[in-house]
């Protein structure tokens, strides 16, 4: 069975629980997504299913691309993506996965695209405190400050936190409850913040930490 799904960040709000308490979720558009190519063990060397989401016209494909949808009689995709699975039994080609395969209170992780920051500072990127305010640190407010040895070894360590571009790369956040499912508008409401801007493309996977 396929425990897994994409999907696309709506945005985010609150709900009330039964306490009056409000809680932070983000909604998410999950599925419906179509199975568009099965890999087994014997043939590929692992089991996952190729799925696609969201329905893009024939015009923005080529031939190939389009044969690829055909030979799984399904509509083009503007999104492709491998999920693995531990058994095929259930799966076939066309199949569709929706909201409906999470429930109240199961927990999820969702992968995303960061957001991007463009080029930062290390007080900015890693929290850095900077320099001194005053006694001739006018110009060292947010300077890293030393980053290197002395004549051994006489270089600057690898990993060593610097300027550079922040956001913009993969990110999961795990064991996130899902508040709310809404299958008929194929919508998931989950507790929290998930990685990414609104429309951004997002992976949801049932987590294997469990509630208990």
């Amino acid at each position: 069975m396929v425990n897994g799904i994409l999907g696309r960040k709506i945005g985010m709000t609150q709900v009330f629980d039964e306490s009056g308490e409000a809680v932070p979720v983000t909604v998410i558009e999950a599925g419906p997504c179509s199975v568009v190519q099965i890999k087994t063990a014997e043939q590929d060397g692992y089991n996952a299913v190729q799925v696609g989401f969201f329905d893009r016209k024939d015009s923005k494909f080529n031939k190939p691309e389009l044969g690829h949808f055909k030979k799984a009689n399904v509509q083009p995709t503007r999104y492709l993506k491998e999920l693995p699975v531990d058994s095929l039994d259930d799966v076939s080609l066309g199949f569709v996965i929706d909201s409906s395969t999470f429930s109240e209170g199961d927990l999820v992780d969702v992968t995303g695209q960061s957001k991007g920051k463009g080029f930062a500072g290390v007080v900015k990127r890693w929290g850095f405190a900077g320099g001194r305010k005053s006694h001739g640190g006018e110009q060292d407010h947010r300077r890293p400050g030393s980053i290197g040895q002395s004549a051994q070894p006489s270089r600057v360590f690898k990993g060593q936190k610097m300027p550079g571009r922040m956001g913009n790369k993969k990110a999961t956040v795990q064991n996130l409850e899902v508040i709310k499912t809404d299958p008929e508008r194929n919508l998931l409401l989950v507790k929290g913040a998930v990685p990414g801007s609104r429309n951004g493309l997002l992976v949801i996977r049932k987590a294997v930490k469990s509630k208990d």
